[in-house]
This record gives C-alpha cells, sequence and structure tokens, in this order.
C-alpha cells in the first residue's frame, strides 16, 4: 500500500467546507458536529479500504475522487437515517399478521391520535372542575355500554391484564384451572408460568381434552380465591372433548363466594357469527353469563391499538386501579385515543363497525368482493403492458393472530410469474422493496390475496412490479 494514497484523503476541515456537505446538511436537517461524525466514519471506511487494497479510489483525479466520497456517504447517510419500522403491504391472506402488527387502525383512530398527539390534552385532568382526573375515564363509559359491564379499565395488552387481575385479586391464594386450558400463546407466553410469577398457586383440575363441573367443585377449598376459564383462542381440542359452559362455572363461583375470571383472549364486540365466520363468544354474553371479571386483547379482533382490556364488577375492578402494578402497566394517551376512536365506531353500531374498522371489514368481505379488486389489479397489470403468466384461483383468508383457531374465509388470490424472475425472487425482492409487500409462494408462482389490500395499496403493488 503506498503511504501516497493515504496521504491524498483530504482533511476533515476540508471536507467540513465543502459545498456537498453543506447541501446534505440541509437535506438530512443535520447539524455540523452530526455530520462531521459520518465524514469521519466514511474517511475511516477509505482509509481501511486503502490499507488492504480494496480501492485504487485515490488514484482519482480529486473531483472525481470527492464525487465517489459524497456517494458513499449519502449510502451510510441512508442507512442511519431510515426508519426501521416500515410501510408493509400485507397480501399474504392473514387478517391479523402477528409479524406484520396484527390490526391496522381506522382513520378516526388515526385522526384521534395525531390530535391527541400533536397538542396537549385532557389525560389526566377534569376540565369540567379543573381538578386531577384519571385516565381511565377515557374509555370506561364506552367499555361499559358496549359490554354491560359495571366497570373496566386498560392496561397495555391481554397478558398485562392477566398478570394484573391474579396477582391483585388471587396472590398467595389457589387459582382453579382446567388442564385443557393452560395455553401457550406467542412469545411462549404461558398460563401456568405467568400464574407463577403473580404469586397465585396454580390448581390443575380435568385432563387435557376432558374437564367436568364436578372437578371443579372437588378442588374448592377454603384457600381457593378464583376460578379461571381460559378461552381457547389460538388453538383446538378436537375428538372425544369436554369442557364446562361460562355459566355453569361462574355459578359455581357464586355458590362457594370466589371470583369467576374469563381471559378471552382475542375478545369480540362484533358478531362474526352472523356472517358465518367462527362462534367467538361475545364479551358482552360472558358478562350476561354472570363472570366477575374479563379480559380481552385491543388489536385483534376488536381492530384497535394493542392494550388489555379489563371488565367486570366494581369492586373488583377498583382494586385493579388501586393496585400499584396499575401503574407499571398503564397505556399512554395515544393508545387511549386509539382505542377510545375504534370503541366509538362500535357504539355507531354494526354497519359504522363494518364500513370503518379495517379488521371487522377485512374478515367479513365476501370472496366476489376480493375477486373484484383483484380483476381491477389485473386490468392495471395490463394496462402497463407487463408480460407475465397469471392464474386466478379460490382460496381461503386466515384470521390470525391467534384468534378464531382453525378458521377461515373463502377468498380469491391472484398468481404471477415473470419469465426474468424466479417466484422466490421476486418474492425476495417484493418484501425487500419500498414499500414491502408481503405474499406467499406456491407453484412456482407468487400469490397474492388482495383482502387486506387497499386500491391505493393495488396501485402502489402496479408500480414496484413496473420498476422490477
Amino acid at each position: 500500500m503506498p503511504k501516497a494514497d493515504l496521504k491524498n484523503l483530504p482533511a476533515i476541515h476540508v471536507l467540513q467546507s465543502h459545498s456537498s456537505t453543506i447541501k446534505l446538511m440541509q437535506e438530512y436537517q443535520i447539524d455540523l458536529p452530526t455530520m462531521t461524525i459520518y465524514l469521519k466514519k466514511q474517511l475511516t471506511k477509505m482509509r481501511n479500504e486503502i490499507i488492504h487494497n480494496k480501492t485504487t479510489v485515490t488514484a482519482l483525479d480529486p473531483e472525481k475522487f470527492m464525487d465517489y466520497f459524497f456517494q458513499e456517504l449519502v449510502v451510510l447517510l441512508d442507512r442511519e437515517y431510515a426508519f426501521r419500522m416500515k410501510k408493509v403491504i400485507n397480501a399474504s391472506g392473514t387478517v391479523l399478521h402477528t409479524n406484520l402488527g396484527r390490526a391496522r387502525l381506522s382513520d378516526s383512530a388515526i385522526d384521534h391520535v395525531v390530535d391527541v398527539a400533536k397538542h396537549y390534552s385532557n389525560l389526566e385532568l377534569e376540565l369540567a372542575s379543573g381538578k386531577r382526573g384519571s385516565r381511565h375515564t377515557h374509555v370506561e363509559a364506552l367499555l361499559i355500554s358496549l359490554t354491560g359491564a359495571e366497570a373496566a379499565m386498560v392496561v397495555n395488552n391481554n397478558a398485562a391484564a392477566v398478570y394484573l387481575v391474579l396477582a391483585a385479586l388471587s396472590k398467595g391464594k389457589e387459582v382453579i384451572v382446567s388442564r385443557g386450558e393452560l395455553v401457550e400463546i406467542g412469545g411462549s407466553f404461558r398460563i401456568s408460568s405467568i400464574m407463577e410469577e403473580s404469586g397465585a398457586v396454580l390448581k390443575e383440575v380435568g385432563t387435557t381434552n376432558k374437564t367436568h363441573l364436578h372437578d371443579y367443585e372437588a378442588a374448592i377449598s377454603e384457600e381457593t380465591a378464583m376460578l379461571l376459564k381460559v378461552h381457547t383462542s389460538n388453538f383446538q381440542v378436537i375428538g372425544f372433548t369436554a369442557s364446562v359452559p361460562s355459566q355453569d362455572l361462574f355459578q359455581l363461583a357464586k355458590e362457594n363466594r370466589v371470583i369467576s375470571y374469563e381471559d378471552l383472549g382475542s375478545g369480540a364486540l362484533f358478531d362474526f357469527s352472523k356472517y358465518g365466520i367462527g362462534s367467538e363468544p361475545l364479551v358482552s354474553d360472558v358478562i350476561a353469563n354472570g363472570v366477575d371479571i374479563a379480559s380481552f386483547s385491543g388489536d385483534k379482533l376488536l381492530g384497535g391499538p394493542q392494550a388489555g382490556i379489563i371488565v367486570g364488577e366494581k369492586h373488583l375492578i377498583d382494586q385493579l386501579k388501586k393496585h400499584q402494578l396499575a401503574r407499571v402497566l398503564r397505556v399512554d394517551k395515544m393508545t387511549l385515543a386509539a382505542l377510545e376512536a375504534t370503541l366509538m365506531t362500535y357504539a355507531k353500531g354494526q354497519e359504522a363497525v363494518v364500513r370503518d374498522i379495517p379488521t371487522v371489514r377485512d374478515i367479513v368481505m365476501s370472496a366476489e368482493s376480493v375477486k373484484e379488486k383483484t380483476l381491477y389489479f389485473l386490468d392495471l397489470l395490463k394496462q402497463e403492458k407487463l408480460t407475465f403468466d397469471y392464474d386466478i384461483a379460490e382460496d381461503a383468508s386466515a384470521i390470525g393472530g391467534g384468534t378464531m383457531p382453525g378458521v377461515t374465509v373463502k377468498s380469491n388470490v391472484i398468481g404471477f410469474k415473470f419469465a426474468h424472475l424466479s417466484a422466490q425472487t421476486l418474492h425476495d425482492q417484493l418484501r425487500t422493496g419500498q414499500p414491502a409487500i408481503i405474499g406467499k409462494i406456491n407453484q412456482d408462482m407468487l400469490w397474492l390475496d388482495l383482502r387486506t389490500v387497499t386500491k391505493s395499496e393495488i396501485n402502489e403493488i402496479v408500480q414496484v412490479l413496473k420498476q422490477l
């Protein structure tokens, strides 16, 4: 390595005053001390390349060298200042795709979040009296109205809700649960493990496939604090099975003066069964059946933000609100704003929910409506005069997100391929593109299910394919 090569590298003060540096500072809106850090990084990188004989850039004339230097600097800045979280177009056929963030928020929820985040808000202020208020009040009335419960509160997800209920209401006491309901959900979250962490004492009854009311009756003792029912929202037990109906379990709890608690997992405020989709219990029905307390997720079937919603008898909810963990697990103003707007849509009735809540709208969308979007997409591709092979086929969309196990809805998909690209290459390029597009591969074709894809996103897909 000639020492002259290193000597030809420009000094930092020369780079700092270069017109390209000034231009990039304005473009990326960064100050000189910050830009200097990146100038040094790029200079060090080039110095190391010269030392290891990986470049001969110093052999270029000074003007061309500077062009090369700043081209490489832009690559570095783009990498440093690109958001890690990116928009993704979900054409996988899974409505509540956990890896893709589950539920999309409604327009009204997004608008409300922006308004609350952009300005100060009455998060913990009673505007009427001017006194300090509680953040719980902003959604509690809506939850009471929609579920029929006496009281409600919100924490940051349903796992947190389970933990808070167990820690606050049954610490050091027995909680009886069926062996068939000791579920594990994503991220190795196990009911048995969270119960141990909460300080509650797990008491299993029945078997994996069969649990009867008399199993619970025989297990109740002076040490029993709670009968826990866990909705199997992320798996199915089929065949020779038996479980105790919720209302029977709740009645047994009342007779023995212990708390009945149902972890609903997904939780639904919309009756999907009217559309022939699954048999997910409505939260309002669970409350009407006599449960003391129930919890469910905000970002699954509800179609709102990530949240753990707890509803039930007022004296129990009051205990939860006063517990020290309530502050640890509380949600922020943006979550509350998104949830409030989502619940407000439910309060307007079924038509508003189907029209305005993306998750509900996508789940109940007919296969014919999906096919209409598919044909629209195909027509746009043909207008661009792209050369490709394609096929349109009937398929099934999954609900996903650990909800409605085994339940799918009829759909239509389009598969296509280009002569110069394998299906895997096309899949990879779409996944890593701008925006990222997620489909699925089958029979050497890339397949897109447009159930969860908006018309504006369809146009984006077409433009990405055109560039490829």
